[in-house]
């Protein structure tokens, strides 16, 4: 994964929301792990934004640059090197800045050759970072270094955090008989002197409330949805949130933006960072990615190839939209893939498809609440219940992702959330150790104002971390859709383009059905 990180390790913890949000107790040692990843992806404190608000002070990526540094030696660059990155952030008068906390984006490409990696960005807590690439094809290499907040944008997403938690709202519709009613909903709910329903899941415990409709019972809920968002910018906050000014904007060289690597030499040691050790998940070439954590990615070209590995297994999807995507791409792909109708909407699923020759059967469903969809809500079911009602088996593969409808929600949510998928990842691998498990990480996607302060990838980089680090050690598998995505030269986008699905469908037949011998 790659992504502005801390260098050296900060000590601010990310806000602590208590007034709105009341969670249940944990156990001590889940409360531990939770402190301590507060404190793993602890963001530098970020600047506090003055009244009135200029952008005259704030990162401006015009005017700021990158230089890539030399070798150590003056030498040429060859594969297995890594390059680095020098970074100067400056404001819109041209003046370097003092502060830290931007979030950037690095990656290394050539277009030509299909050839793509991510780069980890590092932060020195004096307004200049580092991007540190690992080189890995022989040609051309182009350094690209996207602004995607400046500082004073995290400030903002801060507060939101902090003291909006529930500014995307839900709403569910109760009926009872021919009166219906409609009342707010959320997992973060202000108190107000109208009653509350608990609709928290008895099993696993994950909170959902309701305010009570005034004249039925909480037993006539019928529906789900989402309800909206609250716009709750200060004045010109929105300014730091601009397309082509300072949201997901590159930042220019102040030189060559690019170097020719050569083939490794025999013998010669690998020229190392030294700002940071970094591994990249893998990398593009050709349009096909390689894994580089000892995953034999193999490509699953064809219906024949793809039905032969999935012949004979039952296939699990769960998660948000970008999991549905992979239901969608195996129905497209796959025509002897027959799809029943359920009576459920094309875009909320739960949706099943069959091929009864070659004993097939691929499901979706989404996760539980929090869900920006709208639904019945006796077909929204937790993840951990879904996991715990199945018996596993060598021909079981569970697929889930779930992290793009938790953003505006204080990461205690998320992690709590996972925290309990994994007792059931644990529980289910107990009962068939040889169940196949693959979990889809989050993704960088296209930003704009709302979807900024709401879903940034500012959010997004902070529940990936989590994910990673709640399932280590599991045997589980990762897909990186965080790399996959940034190394691409396609738009980073919340649904991945079709040649994105493609290499991401290929890593998981890859697990799936891994190379004999391999």
């Amino acid at each position: 994964m790659s992504s502005t990180i801390i260098y050296p390790k900060a000590t601010t913890e990310p806000p602590k929301v208590r007034s709105i949000c009341n969670f249940p107790p944990l156990s001590p040692k889940e409360a531990l792990e939770e402190r301590l990843l507060l404190e793993s992806f602890a963001w530098p404190e970020t600047p506090a934004l003055p009244s009135p608000l200029s952008l005259e002070l704030t990162s401006d990526p015009a005017h700021s640059s990158f230089t890539i540094l030399p070798t150590r030696g003056g030498g040429q660059w060859h594969v297995g090197d890594q390059l680095e990155v020098s970074i100067i952030i400056s404001d819109f008068k041209g003046q370097p800045k003092k502060s830290w906390g931007d979030f950037l984006f690095a990656r290394l490409h050539n277009l030509t050759l299909g050839a793509g990696v991510a780069g980890k960005v590092v932060d020195h807590l004096n307004g200049s970072y580092s991007a540190v690439f690992p080189l890995l094809w022989e040609g051309a290499a182009q350094v690209e270094v996207t602004l995607v907040h400046p500082s004073e944008a995290i400030t903002v997403l801060n507060r939101l955090t902090s003291e909006q938690p529930d500014r995307v709202f839900f709403i569910s519709l109760f009926r009872s008989g021919s009166r219906s009613e409609s009342t707010i909903c959320n997992i973060c709910l202000r108190q107000t002197e109208q009653p509350v329903c608990d609709f928290t899941d008895p099993r696993t415990e994950d909170p959902w409330f309701c305010y009570k409709p005034k004249n039925m019972s909480c037993d006539a809920r019928i529906a789900h949805s989402r309800a909206g968002y609250k716009q709750t910018l200060k004045a010109k906050e929105d300014e730091l949130f601009q397309g082509r000014v300072n949201l997901k904007v590159c930042i220019p060289t102040s030189g060559p933006a690019g170097v020719t690597v050569l083939p490794k030499k025999e013998g010669q040691p690998e020229l190392e960072s030294s700002i940071v050790n970094f591994q990249a998940s893998g990398y593009y070439y050709q349009g096909l990615w390689r894994a580089l954590d000892g995953t034999k990615v193999r490509q699953f070209t064809g219906a024949s190839a793809i039905t032969q590995c999935l012949k004979g297994k039952v296939v699990h999807l769960y998660g948000d939209s970008t999991i549905r995507q992979w239901f969608e791409f195996l129905n497209a792909a796959l025509p002897d893939l027959k799809e029943f109708n359920l009576g459920s909407s094309r875009k909320n699923g739960p949706f099943l498809a069959l091929d009864y020759e070659n004993k097939i059967m691929v499901t979706f469903r989404l996760h539980g609440a929090p869900l920006r969809f709208d639904g019945s809500f006796e077909e929204i079911r937790y993840i951990a219940n879904e996991l715990d009602d199945l018996i596993g088996a060598p021909n079981t593969v569970v697929v889930f992702g779930i992290w793009a409808h938790f953003g505006s929600f204080p990461i205690e949510v998320y992690i709590r959330r996972l925290q309990r998928i994994r007792r059931a990842v644990v529980r289910l691998l107990d009962r068939a150790p040889k169940t196949v498990i693959i979990i889809r990480t989050a993704n960088p996607k296209a930003l704009r104002l709302d979807v900024a302060i709401n879903n940034s990838d500012w959010f997004s980089v902070q529940r990936d971390k989590v994910l990673r680090a709640i399932f280590k050690g599991l045997n589980v598998h990762l897909i990186d859709a965080w790399e996959m995505v940034l190394a691409h030269h396609l738009p980073n986008n919340l649904h991945p383009q079709p040649p994105i699905i493609k290499n991401m469908m290929d890593v998981l037949f890859s697990y799936t059905c891994p190379q004999k011998g391999g």
